[in-house]
């Protein structure tokens, strides 16, 4: 699997502001051409566009990467506004039924990692639900079964059991410089069950990447999500980015590269799914392992900043209340 991993969210859901298709398929394809093997999608980007994405632009090259896709949402209901959830099903015959409209969309016979989308700790516990995975396993549709936790940062208690109760191959979760927790408390169970995890968001919407280099100049596409959030979200995100700029500059690392090289540091990490849009991204982030290494006094000054300055879980992205 290598490192820094592909989310096909950003060129197939319009969330990180549009990318027209053809843009979209030779970002993919420059993507394995990098070095990338791990694309990471779901059956709800783009009602199924994210899969028939991959299947245009890297189905003759199948075998040379691994498919991540997701399930649990109900495709075909309708959104309640563009930001909102769909609702979810678990039930035997509708999952059976989106394994295989995923496979009809990639364009192939098997998904190296079939990922629980978000679900809920009563889903987690479905003894029903795990037994039609490993089902499905057997019949060799899917290789590996996972869980991608959110849509925001937290679910602990879906974290924890994913591990403990299911042995899941993997675990998708939100871990970042200035956004360490929940995720740290995974790694240490991780590492005991051998959890391979994802980290997704690494540059917490982007706040550590060059795009917010100078406050005066962020504009976002209006089909963007962080378009939506508060002046006051901007301020705060600006000033722990200000904090954390040490480790990047004279060190021969941009920002970006260094909080990819962050998540990495951590063992239990399997790979990096940073928001890729443009060919520059793509360059930049998919040599994050190629540059000098982030030190042990690097990384323990980001833990302490995280620890002891850094506000609560709510100032970037919002914690769940139920």
């Amino acid at each position: 699997v290598s490192e820094v991993a592909f989310g096909v969210w950003t060129v197939s859901t319009g969330w990180w502001g549009k990318v027209d298709k053809p843009d979209a398929i030779k970002l993919l394809r420059d993507a394995l051409e990098a070095g990338v093997t791990l694309f990471d999608t779901a059956d709800t980007y783009g009602e199924g566009f994210g899969e028939e994405i991959m299947r245009e632009a890297l189905g003759k090259k199948r075998h040379e990467i691994l498919i991540g896709t997701k399930f649990g949402y109900d495709i075909s209901a309708p959104r309640d506004g563009h930001h909102k959830e769909r609702p979810q099903r678990w039930d035997p015959e509708f999952v059976r039924a989106a394994c295989e409209a995923s496979l009809r969309r990639l364009g192939t016979d098997y998904i190296d990692l079939w990922q629980l989308h978000n679900p809920r700790i009563d889903t987690v516990l479905n003894d029903e639900l795990f037994a039609l995975l490993e089902e499905l396993q057997r019949e060799g549709k899917i290789r590996h079964f996972g869980t991608a936790l959110g849509p925001d940062i937290g679910w602990k208690d879906e974290g924890d059991a994913s591990m403990a109760e299911r042995d899941v191959a993997s675990m998708q979760i939100i871990y970042s410089i200035i956004e360490q927790q929940p995720a740290r408390s995974f790694f240490e169970a991780a590492r005991e069950h051998q959890t391979g995890l994802l980290a997704r968001v690494p540059h917490a919407s982007e706040i550590l990447t060059d795009q917010f280099a100078d406050q005066a100049t962020v504009e976002f596409d209006p089909s963007d999500h962080r378009a939506h959030r508060k002046q006051e979200w901007l301020d705060r995100a600006f000033h722990k980015r200000g904090l954390v700029l040490f480790v990047a500059g004279e060190t021969g690392r941009t920002l970006a590269q260094a909080a990819i090289q962050f998540a990495l540091a951590e063992p239990s990490i399997a790979a990096v799914l940073p928001n890729i849009v443009n060919a520059g991204q793509l360059r930049e982030y998919a040599a994050a392992t190629e540059v000098p290494p982030l030190a042990e006094d690097e990384l323990a000054e980001l833990t302490r900043l995280y620890d002891e300055e850094f506000a609560a879980l709510e100032e970037i992205q919002p914690q769940r209340t139920a």
